[in-house]
């Protein structure tokens, strides 16, 4: 079937170079805040805890 119209160019055989990378570049970015995100979190219950146990307070 070579010479037909309804053949795509031979460069044409997936998705563009930049689609493969919008992807991966979502799942780094909600690791990246999900981490942040964990790390706050914690931060603000650690001196939760520290505070209310009397360990911030001036002696």
């Amino acid at each position: 079937m070579t010479g037909t119209a309804d053949e795509e160019p031979t460069g044409a055989e997936g998705p563009p170079p930049g689609a493969a990378r919008r992807g991966p570049t979502w799942v780094i970015l909600a690791v990246v805040a999900a981490a942040l995100l964990v790390c706050c979190c914690s931060m603000a219950i650690g001196l939760a805890v520290s505070w209310s146990a009397g360990l911030l307070t001036a002696r």
